[in-house]
């Protein structure tokens, strides 16, 4: 029982590693110039960090020699001064460094070392919370639809008027009975409804019978 849950606690635990792991990218500063007053002056690091994504928890390599070189964190002015002034942390002087990135933002680092600073061994990063966080982009406005044009001629679509009957009367179109003929009197609707009722009824007890 105790192999058991010894096996799953480090599995829980590798698989919280991997998980950690796989979220970070880690950089090496400078490739393979490393941390090192660079050949080309100060555009070596602008052209490294440039296309490149940084993101919270990313691990920013420093390859440098031990007393050779260091780095320290400072807010923009001091990096444009390259001045100690107002440093965020400590110098780290044993090389190589690891140094995780643990916010967002516009992240400076600078070597105090001599006019190292000076001669470009500096480097500007902005780091964002989300891998591949972009902007939202707005929907284009759409454009109406333009209702059809309605008929300018209303008799096209209307309906040919019939001729109106006489009121009380025949239609003009029928024949008059010769004079003296009387005209049959209307069916009594109640009448009707009571003769509709009893054969109802007749026929439902004859179906009745024949049921049985």
């Amino acid at each position: 029982m105790d192999r058991f849950v010894s096996k799953v606690v480090f599995g829980a635990i590798f698989a919280a590693m991997l998980q950690y792991i796989g979220a970070q990218t880690v950089h090496i500063v400078g490739d393979g110039v490393g941390w090192d007053i660079p050949p080309n002056s100060s555009v070596s690091y602008v052209n490294w960090a440039s296309g490149k994504t940084f993101v919270v928890g990313d691990i920013l390599v420093f390859n440098f020699m031990t007393n050779q070189h260091d780095i320290l964190r400072v807010p923009k002015s001091s990096y444009d001064a390259c001045s100690k002034d107002n440093a965020i942390g400590s110098a780290i002087t044993t090389g190589p460094a690891n140094m995780t990135l643990d916010s967002t933002g516009e992240h400076y680092y600078i070597c105090t070392f001599g006019s190292h600073c000076q001669a470009g061994q500096k480097l500007a990063i902005t780091v964002s919370g989300t891998p591949g966080a972009n902007p939202p982009t707005s929907n284009p406005p759409t454009t109406p639809a333009t209702p059809s044009p309605t008929s300018t001629q209303p008799d096209a679509c209307a309906p040919t008027p019939s001729s109106a009957p006489n009121a009380g009367g025949p239609s003009p179109s029928a024949t008059p009975p010769p004079a003296g003929t009387p005209y049959p009197p209307p069916p009594d609707s109640s009448s009707t409804s009571v003769f509709a009722s009893l054969l109802l009824v007749l026929l439902l007890s004859i179906g009745a019978a024949l049921v049985i």
